[in-house]
């Protein structure tokens, strides 16, 4: 999706928010479709933001903050299995970069966040930074980055998002979380790429999305 760029203060990191997309037709070239996930450009033509990555070969912490009342029961449990998931399916890529997961209370780059939010209004009185201020009802990423070199990431999910969802969602923005943060509006990438804007069908990485992910991070 294409990122709204922001600066909170002078010195403060950019933050880019994933919530937008590029719409295409027809399948595209790897070449292509890389391009327009990495940094938003269309079929044969420009970026519309920077790229932005981790510093290679570094292992991201990833981390599940405790979950609103509203995720207790079956929804605290797909959340956590959905992680579990999103964490194997990503470690699978061949690429210079790996994430692990840590417990709430460590510090972590990446941290995921169920918010008793419909959407309906912006969240408030969390206290939690990057949080409060944001309009969520399914399940948005924020990313913290300056120089193209990402520092910090937090994934929001609110309560309209449907459980059947959380696996499609989680490892969607986890990888989008990874500066890949643009989705692509096309039918035919519905049941194929978790970069669908309008699909959660798909549940695992499809052959593009590992490509672009290894493009993003090449192996030494």
């Amino acid at each position: 999706m294409l990122r709204l760029l922001a600066c909170i203060a002078l010195l403060c990191p950019a933050i880019l928010r994933a919530q937008e997309f590029v719409e295409t037709e027809g399948l595209l070239s790897d070449e292509a479709f890389y391009r327009l996930v990495a940094c938003a450009a269309p079929p044969d033509g420009t970026c519309a933001k920077e790229f932005l990555r981790w510093p290679s070969g570094d292992q991201i912490r990833v981390s599940l903050e405790p979950l609103d009342r509203a995720f207790l029961g079956g929804k605290q449990k797909r959340a956590k299995a959905a992680l579990t998931r999103a964490i194997q399916y990503l470690n699978r890529v061949p690429m210079n970069l790996s994430l692990t997961q840590v417990p709430p209370e460590n510090d972590a780059d990446i941290r995921i966040y169920f918010v008793d939010t419909d959407g309906s209004e912006p969240i408030s009185g969390t206290g939690l930074p990057g949080v409060d201020g944001q309009t969520v009802a399914g399940a948005r990423v924020i990313v913290w980055a300056r120089d193209g070199v990402i520092n910090r990431s937090v994934v929001i999910f609110g309560t309209r998002l449907h459980i059947r969802s959380y696996e499609s969602a989680m490892l969607e923005e986890l990888t989008q979380a990874l500066g890949l943060l643009t989705d692509i509006r096309n039918p035919d990438y519905d049941d194929i790429s978790i970069f669908s804007q309008d699909s959660n069908a798909s549940k695992t990485l499809g052959p593009q999305d590992i490509k672009a992910l290894q493009r993003h991070y090449p192996q030494d």
